[in-house]
């Protein structure tokens, strides 16, 4: 009996580790895993969401780690994220009225230039949930080769 009851422990337990992040278990913490997004998304390293309808659609499902393409108009210029690597923040309205933080790593890929509020601008990157609308990340090349390219064009200008 005692071993019955180690083997349905281990058994659980296994299941418990094992379907991290994939919604098996209710209530299972679930953590992004970049090595399954790469596999996931580089097959074809083309966008799995375009537009304004796939962007509100992710944002009401509350999905991350999914390559978008969109557009829209820059609402706000935020101050450089500087903590590790550094990032140029700015809010983009969607013609949805939905709004993006736009997250691009200024140490992979050259800054926007004179990037301002009322601009529009295109971007390909990785979208990431959060109750604000969600924030857009990776939106340059990948210097591992290991994740699909993005981008954010701007007055003629593909910066990635």
């Amino acid at each position: 009996m005692k071993k019955r009851i180690l083997v349905i422990a281990v058994t659980l337990g296994l299941l418990v580790v094992f379907s991290r992040g994939t919604g098996l278990i209710p209530g299972a913490r679930v953590e992004p895993n970049p090595s399954a997004s790469v596999q996931e998304t580089r097959e074809d390293a083309g966008p799995k969401r375009i537009g304004d309808e796939a962007l509100a659609e992710t944002y009401r499902n509350r999905e991350s780690n999914v390559i978008v393409e969109g557009q829209g108009i820059v609402a706000k210029i935020l101050k450089d994220d500087t903590d590790g690597s550094r990032h140029q923040r700015f809010i983009v309205r969607l013609g949805s009225g939905q709004t993006l933080l736009i997250a691009h790593n200024i140490d992979l890929a050259e800054r926007v230039a004179s990037l301002k509020a009322g601009d529009r601008v295109q971007f390909r990157g990785e979208y990431e949930w959060n109750e604000a609308g969600g924030v857009i990340h990776w939106t340059h090349a990948d210097p591992g080769g290991h994740h699909p390219d993005g981008y954010i064009k701007h007055d003629g200008e593909t910066y990635q």
